[in-house]
């Protein structure tokens, strides 16, 4: 088994002289991460006694070169160390001349002779980014998208006389996305785990613990280097194989194809999911058929009939373009540019003028990348930019399709003005009239902001509950579907601009998402009745109206969450200053119930995001479609791409393996207790997430005889039939004291009988369909157990005579302790009376208490010392006096014991996704 770095370091992190031993280093190499490399030694307390790197190109130096050049190291630009296969031997004395005890090689050109590779005390050590002996050479990267391998990672290793073949100091991986590139790869893991490695190497080796493990022939592979002579990419293979390859070359070398005579490099790829959009074809050679450009881009086949999509084009020129305005004639017109916007420009100027050091001044018609400028300056001149006009959404993408100062400025505008927009969301709605409107409801995976199918293809019935019938068809994810969310959700926190958003601005973009919902509260309203049965009165109200409540709450708090400061003992003569940070998990799983499948997804989402996290939520199976209306809303609200992902289909499926991928830092789950064991339990043993429950509940109400009898009725009433029962917080067991039992009982019976049951589009409906059939049977099993076990069935009990899944509101009474109705959760219509004697208040506390849940609980009196008595007794995590179903968005929610743990609702939810960090400060 190989130690990687962290976890030496780890082992050994108690020792107090970890990070003392210090050593003389000669860096051997270039480009920014050799300048990385080189910063993050030197502020380790290493001493860099030469920095050996390539001559200036265009009169520009490498960054490593200039980056030591302000620090006073010696630096030498050598332009070769060999002359004919032998050390040049005034390069070798220069070099040994400095007294290295380690040669460093983040990143290095050159051939460097063994003498110089020997010649310290502790050897060299180089950064290779591949998992050795897999993809020895130069182009590891590459190779390892181009096979498309599962894991890509680096290795440092001790130098020795062949390619890449010494022994192992250190290995780290990586998963590769399924749309990851060269850049990508480099820029999200390669490029800054590789900067920590090289550093925490040296001090391994500085402290004597660096191990040499020797490499295996087993499994080695080395490949040739790509260049743009042999990246032509073979189009008569299957889909998957040209991505592979596209995406292997992206952005350098760039694999390219012939179009039209001329050739055309092809960058941004992706694997096509969904149906095919219309388009104009084009015939590509050595293609199986004609490509077709579409407004989303370039489709191209592959031999097995499967498609990918190519998003970006580069012509011989170098001009590059959007691939779907291929056809498109002319250039677009130049914008006119106000005052503000000139000078807005003359900046930019400057920008380019202190990247291209080597250019005497920068015209309109200066070419960015002709005048020598690299991948890493693309990054410099994005942030640059970004950091002077915040708010404008650049990407290293539009520098390669604007390389000229001219063209830039142009592009720059016009994202300013917020004229060059995403591209349309594409939705193959099932569309329905119903209910006086015209209904479109999206019914496929959301997945980085587009609707697609499931990777499989797979689709279920959802069933409209009123009479049985087919609502439509919805994709049914799989577990390939789950990993691309949590890739999209990944890519979204830590380089999209959600992470580096403004709080504020993030609570404009959830208050208008909660505008959007308002707008189109009457169509989430009637997809919300037809999909799961909810009356729509109380659809509009309740289900959509606290979650658009919600939603507005949340964006209020975005900007409000904060850290604090804690004094602590000063150690003189030193002083010391420590606060805490409120810091966002990252990727978040939310697992919603399908009783209330939009206000559930609020209640969880909306504190998710505010916090600053990304999310992947899977709806119940049962009820998908509000959730993915809403997801439509994200992305019009403006929400970026990949922050919210919704994946509909099973919970063995799809939320099993939210529960166990590793990089999703925290899951929500709302459903019953069992599921919620097993979710822990996989949590746990997969990377220890994070994890909040809000689970089953069997919750007490307690009616005494000196309630109002009025209220204690209709509350009590609803209590039980509130949403057909299909209540969370439903009072599962009435105690109702001796002296008001029969009273209480005939006037609920009474009430019962003028309840109308039937279609809950129609508004003088009280009582909808239970949410599915399963369910419906439950419940009729459910009440069957109640009469063999002796309760007293005194109303209801049975199916309703008509379509659809219709349940009888329900009434036992004489239920005992010991039987099944007063220990099990009904999750339906049904009342479930007990009495108590008189005056028995601590009796009848001990019963309510006496059970493994602890959800919500409720007490109905005119005595109000009673009333808070009994409040502070009962154990669960609510308590209602003299009314029930009061929840607010400003108040927490959330169970005791098998109930679950955690909240929804109010501040304590924002606390659920966020982390506390105490920083200690000496000065």
């Amino acid at each position: 088994m190989l130690w990687t770095a962290s976890q030496v370091l780890r082992r050994f992190s108690t020792s107090s002289n970890s990070y003392q031993n210090k050593l003389k280093l000669a860096i051997i190499g270039q480009s920014l991460f050799g300048q990385e490399v080189y910063s993050n030694l030197r502020k380790q307390g290493h001493k860099v006694v030469g920095v050996f790197t390539v001559p200036d190109k265009d009169g520009k130096a490498d960054p490593l070169a200039a980056a030591a050049e302000k620090d006073g190291t010696p630096v030498f630009k050598f332009p070769r160390w060999r002359l004919k296969g032998k050390p040049i031997p005034e390069v070798v004395e220069a070099y040994k001349a400095v007294g290295a005890e380690l040669n460093v090689m983040p990143f290095c050109s050159q051939f460097i002779p063994m003498n110089v590779i020997d010649d310290p005390k502790h050897g060299s050590i180089i950064y290779h980014p591949s998992i050795l002996p897999l993809h020895r050479g130069a182009s590891a990267i590459n190779w390892t998208l181009i096979h498309g391998d599962k894991k890509a990672g680096f290795t440092v290793f001790w130098a020795d006389d062949g390619l890449d073949t010494g022994p192992i100091l250190l290995q780290r991986e990586c998963a590769v996305e399924p749309n990851d590139t060269v850049d990508t790869l480099y820029n999200r893991f390669l490029f800054p785990e590789g900067i920590k490695a090289m550093v925490e190497s040296v001090q391994l080796i500085a402290d004597g613990k660096a191990p040499r493990i020797p490499q295996t022939e087993e499994g080695a592979s080395y490949e040739g280097i790509q260049k743009k002579s042999n990246s032509k990419v073979n189009l008569a293979q299957p889909a998957g194989a040209i991505h592979d390859w596209i995406r292997g070359h992206d952005k350098v070398p760039g694999a390219w194809t012939v179009v039209d005579g001329q050739s055309v490099t092809l960058y941004n790829s992706s694997k096509l999911r969904g149906s095919v959009p219309a388009g104009q074809p084009l015939e590509i050679e050595g293609a199986s058929q004609p490509g077709l450009v579409t407004k989303n881009g370039l489709v191209l086949y592959g031999n097995d009939g499967k498609a990918l999509l190519v998003k970006n084009l580069q012509f011989e020129d170098g001009k590059m373009i959007t691939a779907s305005k291929y056809f498109s004639s002319g250039e677009s017109s130049s914008v006119e540019l106000t005052d503000d916007e000139k000078k807005m420009a003359e900046e930019i100027r400057n920008i380019w003028k202190g990247i291209l050091s080597n250019v005497t001044a920068i015209e309109d018609t200066t070419d960015f990348f002709k005048c020598g400028a690299a991948s890493m300056d693309v990054v410099r001149l994005v942030e640059e930019v970004k950091q002077k006009c915040a708010g404008v959404q650049l990407q290293s993408e539009d520098v390669y399709m604007a390389t000229t100062f001219r063209d830039f400025i142009q592009m720059f505008v016009r994202k300013l003005r917020g004229e060059d927009q995403e591209e349309e969301l594409v939705i193959d709605y099932a569309t329905r009239e119903i209910n006086n409107m015209t209904v479109k409801m999206p019914n496929q995976c959301f997945i980085n902001g587009k609707f697609e199918d499931a990777e499989n293809g797979k689709v279920y019935d959802t069933i409209n509950p009123t009479d049985g019938s087919v609502i439509c068809k919805v994709s049914f994810s799989s577990v390939g579907d789950v990993d691309r969310a949590v890739a999209a959700a990944k890519e979204a926190y830590y380089n999209g601009p959600w992470g580096r958003m403004n709080p504020r601005d993030r609570g404009s973009l959830l208050y208008k998402l909660a505008d959007l919902m308002e707008e189109h509260q009457e169509e989430l309203a009637t997809i919300e009745s037809v999909d799961s049965g909810a009356v729509y009165t109380l659809a509009l109200k309740t289900h959509v109206g606290m979650s658009i409540q919600t939603f507005r709450y949340f964006a209020g708090w975005c900007d409000k969450i904060h850290g604090k400061t804690i004094p602590i003992n000063q150690a003189r003569p030193n002083r010391n200053l420590t606060f805490t940070k409120r810091e966002p998990l990252g990727v978040c799983a939310i697992i919603i119930p399908w009783n209330y499948p939009l206000m559930m997804l609020a209640w969880k989402s909306a504190a998710c995001l505010a916090a600053g996290n990304t999310l992947v939520l899977k709806p119940a199976q049962v009820t998908p479609l509000t959730a993915l209306k809403f997801a439509e809303l994200s992305v019009k609200a403006g929400i970026p791409k990949g922050v919210i992902n919704i994946l509909p289909g099973s919970g063995g499926m799809v939320g099993q393996r939210l529960s166990d991928h590793p990089d999703i830092r925290k899951l929500g789950f709302t459903g019953s207790t069992p599921i919620g064991k097993q979710i822990m339990k996989s949590c746990a043993l997969s990377n220890l997430k994070k994890v909040s429950l809000e689970l089953g509940g069997k919750s007490p109400l307690i009616i005494f005889g000196d309630c109002d009898m009025d209220k204690a009725v209709r509350m009590g009433m609803s209590s039980v039939y509130f949403n057909k029962g299909e209540n969370c917080i439903a009072a599962g067991r009435l105690f109702v004291e001796e002296s008001v039992h029969d009273e209480f009982i005939s006037r609920v019976v009474e009430e019962l009988k003028k309840m109308k049951i039937g279609d809950p589009l129609d508004r003088s409906t009280d009582h909808g369909p239970q949410n599915h059939k399963a369910h419906l049977d439950k419940l009729l099993e459910y009440c069957e157990v109640g009469l063999k076990e002796g309760a007293t069935l005194v109303y209801g009990g049975k199916q309703v005579d008509r379509p659809g899944f219709f349940m009888e509101p329900t009434v036992f009474t004489n239920v005992e302790d010991h039987m099944f109705l007063a220990k099990e959760e009904s999750f339906g219509p049904v009342m479930v009376v007990s009495k108590f004697k008189d005056g028995d208040v601590d009796g009848v506390l001990q019963r309510a208490n006496d059970t493994e849940y602890g959800l919500a609980s409720g007490v109905f009196t005119r005595d109000i010392n009673k009333a808070m008595y009994v409040s502070e007794r009962l154990d669960a995590g609510t308590v209602f006096v003299n009314t029930y179903n009061k929840t607010d968005v400003a108040s927490p929610f959330g169970g005791f014991k098998q109930s679950g743990f955690g909240k929804d609702l109010g501040e304590d939810a924002l606390l659920e996704y966020l982390k506390t960090k105490a920083v200690t400060v000496e000065y």
